[in-house]
């Protein structure tokens, strides 16, 4: 049987980190929507289409074919059946990405491409709007969050293993902004889903959080699977 996980919440919660662990312990694939979102960009690149034409982006789009699997335990993102994953983090792929993700019709693309992978095969997915709008009828939707100090420590922290200077009070300010401009988007604004289960990390490791996760997981799985035999 087929079960999806969904992992909505604030840039910083670390969300990819623990979406990873959550479908590593599953055996579920994890989707990174940014890397389909990167291939795409990929394939409209190799189609030579104009950046500074949203129309020609959207018509372009309909035909690409995404997918992700995994191999040797490795993410492997397809784009009409090639492994592009030595191609998604060029600056001119990001460059195309940041414009064509914000084009209507590249999401509804993706979307369906999203939707299509969560019926055909166990998946966990983390962002802003999964148990929202992409998965609606997510097994377990999964709202996780930080206070903005803690989150703004992580990235201080990760920014200080680089040699990268920084500002801890700035960091924190550049978040508060952010929650702010995902929570009010007029396209699926960062919310919890009324359905989903809080998960608070800020005085959790990252661990932590995977177990508590996973004992939700478990729990409504438990309970749906007991409905779907009675």
């Amino acid at each position: 049987m087929v079960h999806n996980i969904a992992i909505d919440g604030p840039a910083g919660a670390g969300k990819s980190t623990v979406a990873q662990k959550v479908a590593k312990e599953l055996s579920f694939v994890y989707v990174d929507t940014g890397a389909m979102y990167r291939a795409m960009a990929l394939y409209l690149l190799r189609k030579g289409v104009n950046r500074e034409e949203p129309d020609e982006i959207g018509e372009a789009c309909q035909n690409a074919e995404i997918s992700i699997e995994y191999q040797n335990g490795e993410q492997i993102v397809l784009l009409d059946g090639e492994n592009v994953n030595a191609h998604l983090r060029t600056e001119e792929v990001s460059a195309m990405a940041s414009v064509s993700s914000a084009v209507p019709r590249v999401r509804e693309k993706l979307l369906d491409l999203q939707r299509k992978l969560a019926r055909t095969m166990s998946v966990v997915m983390d962002g802003r709007d999964i148990g929202t709008t992409i998965l609606p009828d997510a097994d377990v939707k999964i709202y996780l969050t930080a206070s903005s100090l803690t989150r703004a420590r992580r990235r201080y922290l990760e920014y200080q293993e680089k040699g990268e200077a920084c500002d801890l009070a700035e960091i924190q300010k550049t978040i508060e902004e952010r929650d702010q401009r995902d929570m009010t988007r007029e396209i699926s604004p960062l919310c919890q889903a009324e359905d989903a289960v809080l998960v608070d990390s800020s005085e959790l490791t990252i661990d932590e959080t995977v177990e508590k996760i996973l004992s939700v997981y478990h729990s409504k799985v438990s309970e749906k699977d007991k409905r779907y035999e009675g």
